[in-house]
């Protein structure tokens, strides 16, 4: 089975891309190297360098006939998505729509969209979120995930063209690069191993639901051989606070004069997220099998060694 990625080398994507290839599958990743490197991708992976936007990925679904397509390829912040909400949308919501016509014109049988949990829902009104949850995005980058979400299943209820929306609580881990919601893991854990102290935004109780990326790669796996259809989504159910993650990191790092500064509260940026993984469970076999704590200590031993 021959699985398309775009964003392959990101990542998320290249540790999925790395997942399938152990599981024997062809992969294809396609990538315009903006946020992604090309080191991340796997020598046994075909690589096309080009933007999710081009019209010239209809060349690439003509020539390689994807089975599956997993589109993880956007503008990954929301800070940045409230400063130019019209490039974000540019991206994430017209690059988005270009690879979905592309999986129904080329009969892809499935698609499987980077969603995310930490922005759809907004501010939460119950905890945690369950996929019936109010979807009321605060930021940009939250509306154009949900509007991709809308755009697949229109296709799916139209054309056909299957889909799972991984709604993502904030994946962390191995690769990781500074951008995106759950990229102060990758910001804390190089200014520690500089030597110096990490600033948080406002007063560092705001929360999210971090996952590590080998549960994140696990999902990704479920859901190619699943026969649901829909959202889901990807979370631990628990909830840490930025202080908390630090102290964690901290610990990891056996540096205890490591002290915590506080700046200005960032536009855009929720209080709140923590996500249900009930429906995961139900419909794909999955629940995340590694914790805050040993996932952070795996990460900065990752960034020490790299």
């Amino acid at each position: 089975m021959k699985v398309l990625i775009t964003g392959g080398a990101g990542f998320i994507g290249s540790n999925v891309a790395e997942g399938l290839l152990e599981k024997n599958y062809q992969v294809v990743i396609i990538d315009d190297l903006s946020n992604g490197k090309e080191e991340n991708i796997p020598k046994k992976a075909k690589f096309y360098k080009i933007d999710i936007r081009d019209k010239e990925i209809q060349k690439i679904f003509k020539e390689e006939k994807p089975d599956i397509v997993i589109h993880n390829a956007a503008q990954l912040s929301v800070r940045v998505s409230v400063e130019d909400p019209m490039m974000d949308a540019d991206i994430n919501i017209m690059g988005g729509l270009n690879i979905i016509n592309n999986c129904h014109i080329y009969n892809v049988s499935k698609i499987i969209f980077a969603s995310s949990g930490g922005t759809v829902y907004g501010e939460q009104e119950y905890f945690p979120a369950d996929e019936e949850h109010p979807a009321r995005p605060i930021s940009p980058y939250g509306v154009a995930k949900l509007a991709t979400e809308n755009y697949l299943y229109y296709f799916y209820k139209n054309y056909g063209l299957d889909y799972i929306s991984l709604r993502y609580g904030n994946i962390y881990g191995p690769r990781q690069d500074p951008y995106g919601e759950a990229g102060v893991v990758a910001i804390f854990s190089k200014k520690i191993l500089e030597g110096k102290n990490p600033t948080i935004n406002g007063d560092g109780l705001q929360t999210r639901d971090y996952v590590y990326v080998r549960d994140a790669v696990d999902i990704n796996l479920r859901a190619i051989e699943s026969d649901f259809t829909g959202v889901v989504n990807v979370g631990t159910g628990k909830e840490t606070n930025v202080i908390r993650l630090l102290n964690i990191l901290k610990e990891a790092s056996g540096k205890k004069d490591i002290e915590e500064i506080h700046g200005p509260l960032k536009d855009g940026e929720q209080r709140r997220s923590q996500l249900s993984y009930r429906m995961a469970e139900e419909m794909l076999g999955w629940k995340p099998a590694v914790s805050i704590e040993e996932g952070l200590k795996l990460t900065y031993a990752w960034f020490k060694n790299h």
